[in-house]
């Protein structure tokens, strides 16, 4: 593979003609070559693990419960709901966001294993699953924060998954206050965990390869960390249109677990 160009447009007029076969080569080329590849993920990488994505028309957003026909989608995981309608809140979280059983896809088993070969520096993720440690990835910046940790909002006692999934009331309360607990998951309404946060945007702005894989960088977080990259090569992995295409060396409209298996480096 070239690593050498004088301009961008070379560069890219280079990656571009290449055959399926060879963008895979490449790929595995820049991965091997990259003293610090990371890994930026969406919905998409989960949902070969069978978790719905949001937007999409088989997503979260589209299904059709009648018990919540008549809020907006992006309320009933808004921190505005959970405050104004908690058992509104906690009744649709309990439905639709119980990861607790689900198995990590072979995705994520390769993310780890690239990790755990020094291949990878670390793992960030808009995803709220858990996925990516459980398959054994150690680095892992969740920016919207985790349905596997909650706390009291109060005194801010902190409890495991299965509090608020197993609790039978329809808000979960603290045995110590007795006061409202809630998922550490950043709601719409919500800033960003400041730690994961500045986490992520510092292992992005170091990488020399960024893979973007499962997300069309629609959610503004994760586009506002993918234009914080100026490393030398970018890949992106997503069935859909992705921004930022146009600034990517490689593109792939295909199944991440197909296209990271495919990948040796």
């Amino acid at each position: 593979m070239k690593t050498d160009f004088s301009t961008e447009r070379e560069k890219h007029n280079y990656f571009s003609r290449m055959s399926d076969a060879q963008r895979l080569d490449a790929f595995a080329t820049m991965l091997a070559w990259a003293e610090s590849a990371v890994f930026l993920g969406g919905a998409g990488v989960s949902t070969e693990s069978g978790i719905p994505d949001f937007r999409s028309k088989n997503g979260l957003y589209h299904r059709s419960e009648k018990r919540f026909s008549r809020y907006k989608p992006e309320y009933l995981l808004s921190y505005d709901c959970l405050r104004s309608e908690p058992e509104v809140f906690f009744d649709f979280y309990r439905r639709n966001l119980d990861a607790r059983n689900v198995e990590p896809n072979a995705a994520h088993l390769r993310l780890a294993e690239w990790e755990a070969s020094g291949r990878l520096t670390g793992v960030v993720t808009q995803n709220i699953d858990g996925l990516h440690q459980k398959a054994g990835s150690r680095n892992v910046q969740e920016i919207h924060g985790t349905i596997w940790k909650s706390h009291c909002v109060s005194c801010k006692a902190a409890y495991g998954v299965d509090f608020i999934f197993d609790s039978p009331d329809p808000v979960p309360r603290c045995p110590k206050c007795g006061k409202m607990v809630r998922p550490d998951v950043t709601l719409y309404g919500e800033f960003l965990p400041k730690e994961a946060h500045a986490n992520a945007l510092r292992m992005i702005q170091r990488a020399d390869l960024l893979i973007i894989g499962g997300t069309s960088l629609e959610v503004g977080s994760a586009a506002n960390l993918a234009h914080q990259y100026h490393g030398k090569y970018l890949v992106i992995v997503n069935k859909g249109k992705t921004h930022m295409e146009g600034m990517a060396d490689l593109v792939f409209h295909d199944s991440i677990v197909k296209v990271l298996t495919a990948v040796s480096p």
